[in-house]
């Protein structure tokens, strides 16, 4: 396929190396946004509003018209409770016991931003995480990997050893669903 070049509004490492996967030229585009969630937000409604504000807040930092595609992903444990970044060592430890010998959902929001018109996906999945043990724990949570991601871990490194199970897209759980992210990239070559 010969995607547009575009913007990626995400400093994301994951990002960017599921984009080169499809062969997507893209130019990183730092942008900050307050990604804390509202008193009553639901989840779905939270990574659409956040993957939304990240590509339009590229959409105005951006110096052309090429599209912006940035993207938000959140865990959501059985209460509803979304789990983000941890903030420190302690809050990775509390949401890897959260998460374990249980099933939590993972919602990846993509949004696309080009001119006047934003169009925003979100995927849904299941992953299903055996019984983790205190040092498994403290391993994931040393080995630096839980520092930067939603729920404190990542499918594609060393928790990949504690998920029994997923429904869905790997993509999507690493961050940028991307069956998703092509048929918004298809709309911009079709238009």
């Amino acid at each position: 396929m010969n995607w547009p070049k575009i913007y990626l509004a995400s400093q994301s490492p994951r990002r960017r190396e599921l984009l080169q996967q499809i062969g997507v030229d893209f130019e990183v585009l730092p942008v900050g946004v307050d990604e804390s969630p509202k008193q009553t937000e639901a989840p779905i409604d939270y990574v659409r509003r956040i993957a939304l504000l990240k590509a339009e807040a590229g959409q105005n930092a951006k110096p052309d018209h090429r599209p912006v595609i940035a993207a938000d992903t959140a865990v959501v444990t059985a209460t509803r409770e979304i789990l983000g970044k941890p903030l420190d060592d302690t809050d990775a430890r509390r949401m890897l016991n959260e998460l374990s010998g249980s099933e939590h959902e993972v919602l990846t929001a993509v949004a696309l931003a080009q001119g006047n018109n934003s169009e925003v996906i979100v995927q849904h999945n299941r992953v299903y995480f055996d019984v983790l043990t205190a040092a498994d724990i403290n391993m994931l949570v040393n080995s630096g990997e839980a520092r930067d991601k939603a729920g404190s871990y990542g499918i594609q490194g060393t928790a990949a050893a504690f998920i029994r199970h997923i429904e869905g897209s790997y993509s999507g759980i690493m961050g940028l669903p991307l069956f998703e992210t092509a048929q918004l990239l298809r709309k911009v070559v079709s238009s």
